[in-house]
């Protein structure tokens, strides 16, 4: 019996490739366009998924996967893992923490000899996914479950995200700024970037163009990094790829990288920052 298993949800943004070398168990978001439903990421792909964001937005929504979601990969890992770590987004951003812990109470008779548990990343896109590879790695190197667990809680803590979006005007779709203010930003062409902390996504500045924010970036990437400890990295991008390879490409050559990948930003998260957004997850390594 394999001793552990680990559940991540769509919006981690963890390439598919590294959710099967690491066997990471993805439960998808819900995606909704046009009266019909779509799973994130098997249904429908990123690219695929911003284009209806451009054609129709107003058509578009998305709902966190199901209590009954969780519970069907509680009962199939259930099978043969005697532990479960479920990492998920932020609870104050959706609401896959709530199914996640709903499905733990639907099974536990079913799976007596399982043990769950279920951890908040308090953040969201590749920043939860970082945890949820470490955590992996360190199940695929026969570590205990709560070695496991501890490595899951570190990298919480330190796992960092930043986001640089094209433009403000989008951001109102979520109802988290009023609309004038995007509306004004907009107007003033600002590229606002974002960061993550206390579970929630804030403003953490703006630039006028698009490479003063990269720029601003990696400047608060070196003040909480520095330039000679290992890190680990994910550049994340919403249909703008050859510009995260470019950045990747930067980062590579001027941070001290055991780890840096490219990945699609979810969709989910691209409804409030629109296409071409540019985001950084990053810790340093263990």
């Amino acid at each position: 019996m394999t001793d552990i298993a680990i559940i991540a949800d769509s919006i981690a943004c963890i390439p598919r490739e590294q959710t099967e070398n690491l066997r990471i168990r993805i439960v998808p978001a819900n995606i909704f366009f046009n009266g019909n439903l779509y799973r994130d990421l098997i249904d429908l792909t990123p690219a695929q998924a911003y284009e209806f964001l451009e054609k129709a937005p107003e058509f578009w929504k998305s709902s966190a996967a199901s209590p009954e979601d969780y519970a069907e990969a509680y009962r199939e890992l259930g099978k043969s893992a005697r532990n479960i770590l479920v990492i998920t987004i932020s609870s104050k951003l959706t609401m896959f923490y709530n199914s996640a812990k709903a499905a733990k109470e639907i099974v536990q008779k079913e799976l007596p000899s399982t043990v769950i548990e279920i951890l908040d990343s308090e953040t969201a896109a590749a920043a939860e996914g970082l945890i949820a590879l470490a955590a992996a790695r360190a199940a695929s190197e026969d570590s205990s479950f709560d070695e496991v667990m501890t490595i899951a809680k570190k990298i919480k803590e330190e796992v960092r995200f930043l986001g640089l979006l094209e433009t403000i005007r989008h951001v109102y779709r979520t109802g988290r700024i009023p609309r004038l203010a995007s509306q004004i930003g907009s107007l003033l062409s600002l590229k606002p970037i974002l960061t993550g902390g206390d579970g929630v996504i804030r403003f953490a500045g703006a630039a006028r163009t698009k490479q003063s924010g990269i720029e601003k970036m990696l400047n608060m990437m070196r003040e909480q990094t520095g330039h000679s400890e290992p890190i680990r990295v994910a550049v994340m991008h919403a249909d703008a790829a050859e510009e995260a390879q470019r950045l990747r490409e930067r980062i590579a050559a001027e941070f001290n990288c055991a780890e840096i990948f490219v990945t699609d930003f979810s969709p989910i998260m691209a409804y409030a920052t629109g296409r071409g957004t540019l985001a950084l997850a990053f810790h340093k390594s263990i």
